[in-house]
């Protein structure tokens, strides 16, 4: 299951829409994201559409050879879940 993927696109005019109700991010796990094989914590900041799919924008934490590393990317609606 995907972490709220909007029900439909958002309003007119609108590019994005907020992750969560109030604006607000939402915690999911991020899957598999490229260069980083594995299911990474995340925060999912806002959603918008591209050539017919959903993509989230979220920041997740990955581990990298001096500690832990914060990336922030667009990724498909596929690779990310509630959590």
């Amino acid at each position: 299951m995907r972490a709220d993927v909007p029900a439909a696109a958002p309003a007119s005019g609108a590019s994005y829409a907020a992750a969560g109700d109030g604006g607000e991010g939402r915690h999911c796990w991020v899957r598999d994201p490229p260069e980083f094989p594995g299911t990474w914590p995340g925060l999912l900041v806002e959603w918008r559409q591209r050539g017919g799919g959903w993509q989230g924008r979220v920041a997740y934490t990955v581990t990298g050879p001096h500690g832990p590393v914060l990336v922030e990317s667009w990724l498909p609606a596929a690779r990310l879940e509630p959590r």
